[in-house]
This record gives C-alpha cells, structure tokens and sequence, in this order.
C-alpha cells in the first residue's frame, strides 16, 4: 500500500486566504489537530491548533508564523514510512507531495485506523492466538509451519515489541474455531501463550467494536 493510494477524498488544505476561525473550524469538522497549508500547489507547511490559537482568528492563517517544520511524504511511499513519519511528528495528518514536491493530497490517522480494521479478516471466520516468545527465537516460518501442520492457515499476523525488553509479543488471527492443538504444538516449541479468543464467543463484541470505530471514522 502505498502513500497515494491513502490520500483523504474528504480532507482539504489550508489556503493562505483562510482565517484561523475557519481553521479551527475545519479541524473541527475533520477531527485533526494539524492541517496543511497550500499556495496553489506549493505546500509552504503544517499548522497545529495551538499554532491557530495563539494568533488573531480573524487575520489569514498565511500571515502566521509555522512553528512546524514541513513534513511530507511522497505519493510513492510505502504505508510504513507514512506511519513512520506521522508518528515522528506526533501528527494527526500528513501532506503527500509528488516527484516535483507538488502538494497532491494529505493522510489522515483516520485513513489509516479504517486501512488496518479493514485488513483485520473481520469478514473472516477464525479466532486470536497471543504468543510470547524472545526477539532471537522469533521465526515467521516456524510459526507458520507449526500452525500449517494442524492444518490451519494465518490470516493476519501482528509484532509488539519493545525496545527495552527482549520479550516479542505476536497475535494470530487463525481460520479455525479450535485452537487446542495448535495452543499444544506451540507451547511444545517453547512458546508462551498470553491469549485465546474463540470466534464463536468474542465474534459479537470485536464486530460491535468494529462497527462502533467505523461510524466514528465516518462522523
């Protein structure tokens, strides 16, 4: 997935001419703290909402200061460096450039959150696995292997670690209602179990969850 493939249908820049009330209402409207200011295609920067509130709200927003520096993404990166980049900058959006570095459109965090529940297997039937393991032990094909042998297939694999702990954190999400043996196989090979989830008894409450996130996500 790339940058340009994400970029908001719904999201428009700051022009200069913009006054910061009407900023402050449009990052209302698209529950943002940040957007990006646009001079016909040149993106000149990004502003927060306290860079708005501590200016005149009637004066254009092109003749406040930016206190941010410009970050951007180009349209051909990958979804991970656009994460990477807003995440850096603790941002609520980010502005994607072409090869010209030509505004073309801007990502918010609410793209990304509907990316991911999208790409859950939400409309797959299965359960969640949590295993434990160490940053050295940690094999996709092993794991893989193990879950394959119980003839079982992976439908989505997430890694939580943490940079101060050797200890990895993996959630599975498996297209089998029962997980006793491939629990069994796993703790043979020396891997914790945190967690199981049966779809048969969580399903209605990860979908409740699901769809409460989308309504909000589309608000």
């Amino acid at each position: 997935m790339l940058a340009l493939e994400l970029i908001s249908d719904l999201i428009a820049p700051l022009r200069t001419s913009d006054t910061g009330e009407e900023a402050l209402t449009m990052m209302s409207i698209y529950h943002v703290k940040h957007l990006p200011i646009v001079n016909n295609r040149e993106l000149l920067g990004m502003f927060s909402e306290e860079d708005i509130l501590n200016n005149d709200l009637d004066e254009p927003v092109g003749s406040y200061e930016l206190s941010l520096h410009k970050p951007y993404v180009h349209q051909n990166d990958h979804l991970f460096e656009v994460m990477a980049t807003m995440a850096h900058n603790n941002l609520t959006i980010i502005p994607v450039v072409d090869d010209n570095m030509d505004f073309v459109g801007l990502i918010s965090q609410a793209d990304l959150m509907k990316y991911f529940a999208k790409g859950f297997s939400f409309d797959e039937h299965g359960s969640l696995l949590v295993l434990e393991t160490t940053k050295s032990n940690y094999s996709i094909y092993e794991i893989s292997r193990i879950v394959e042998e119980e003839n079982a297939t992976i439908l989505a694999l997430f890694i939580n670690s943490n940079h101060d702990s050797e200890k990895i954190e993996i959630t599975l999400k498996i297209n089998k209602q029962d997980l006793f043996r491939i629990i069994a196989s796993f703790q043979r090979h020396d891997y914790g179990i945190k967690a199981s989830f049966s779809q048969s008894e969580h399903n209605d409450k990860l979908k409740d969850r699901y769809d409460a996130l989308m309504s909000y996500l589309n608000v």
